[in-house]
């Protein structure tokens, strides 16, 4: 075990993915300071690879963040692998509200940055998901832009704000900043964050 308490094994991926990351020429940037605790959104999301420069991103900048999976992926032999790592576990199964039960572990932590995936998915999909959303404004965190830019290969940790409860106009701001990035596969980006279609606070989201 590694003196921070984590497995050799992940201590070992972790320094091989920041390897990785600054050998394909990558570099990092992130607003100073960074907050203790907020919800990093991770998009445009189109790719695998997102999630294994995300790593090296993250170890560049010496930060430690956190990712929502389901609790069968905690049991035995993964568990620990998976804590170490930065999961947490989430019922998402019928009358699991994942929503409260994140909002509750910003509550009971001094540090907790939490990473979210909007899109749910590295395919084309036309209306991101709003529990990242839901999750900020109930724990009274920031949202902070995470991107990766394949074009220019830099890495990062960019705007930083309070939800203001308009999804809308947050979300403008959001898309804004997105539109001078480019993904992996920039085919599979949506033409607009936000749909008039689906409600802020959509229940199903």
């Amino acid at each position: 075990m590694s003196a921070n308490g984590k497995g050799w094994l992940s201590g070992l991926l972790e320094r091989l993915l920041l390897g990785f990351y600054r050998l394909r020429g990558w570099q990092s940037v992130a607003m100073r300071p960074i907050p203790k605790k907020a919800v990093i959104i991770a998009a445009p999301h189109t790719s695998n690879w997102d999630f294994i420069y995300y790593i090296g991103l993250t170890r560049d900048l010496g930060i430690e963040t956190s990712f929502m999976a389901k609790k069968e992926l905690f049991q035995w032999p993964l568990g620990k692998f998976m804590r170490d790592m930065g999961g947490v576990e989430v019922n998402r199964q019928k009358g699991g509200n994942y929503v409260q039960s994140m909002i509750d572990e910003f509550n009971s932590r001094d540090e907790f940055l939490l990473t979210i995936a909007p899109e749910g998915t590295r395919s084309a999909v036309g209306q991101w998901k709003t529990g990242f959303y839901h999750i900020a404004v109930g724990a009274k965190v920031p949202l902070i832009v995470g991107m990766m830019d394949y074009a220019k290969k830099t890495g990062g940790l960019a705007l930083a704000f309070m939800p203001t409860g308009d999804y809308a106009a947050d979300m403008a701001k959001v898309e804004e900043f997105y539109r001078s990035t480019t993904p992996k596969h920039p085919s599979k980006t949506m033409t607009s964050i936000v749909d008039a279609s689906v409600q802020p606070f959509d229940k199903a989201a």
